[in-house]
């Protein structure tokens, strides 16, 4: 059974992303100071593709039972290896980092409000109304 179309999974999938995202934010912000470290960013395209082609396949005793959806590990992680910001190598730029880390929790936040709207709505059905 498939509720709201797939839009959960959809969305689930975008919750994912975001937080992979942040994470290799948090590792560039946190290695700013670190001589020749590399910025590391993930690719939005290549995340994507790698969710549509996982598959896990699972055995159901009922056709009733639902369905197991695919996972993703966010291996969309990509290294600029000949970009250098600073003088010691480092190639992390804070103010750009910043930024995205704000873009990236606005998007974040939506997805979450509207996930929990979907489950609202879905609670909101279950008890009838009331």
């Amino acid at each position: 059974m498939d509720l709201y179309g797939g839009t959960i999974s959809a969305l689930e999938k975008g919750l994912n992303f975001s937080a992979d995202k942040s994470k290799a934010i948090s590792q560039n912000v946190a290695n700013v100071d670190t001589p020749n470290y590399k910025v590391k960013t993930l690719d939005f395209k290549s995340y994507l593709n790698e969710a549509k082609t996982t598959q896990l396949e699972a055995y159901r005793t009922d056709q009733r039972h639902i369905q197991f959806a695919p996972t993703t590990s966010g291996s969309g992680t990509h290294t600029y290896s000949n970009f250098k910001y600073n003088q010691n190598g480092n190639g992390v730029d804070m103010d750009k980092e910043q930024a995205d880390l704000a873009a990236n929790q606005i998007y974040y936040n939506a997805l979450a409000d509207r996930i929990s709207s979907k489950f609202n709505s879905l609670n909101n059905v279950i008890k009838g109304g009331r």
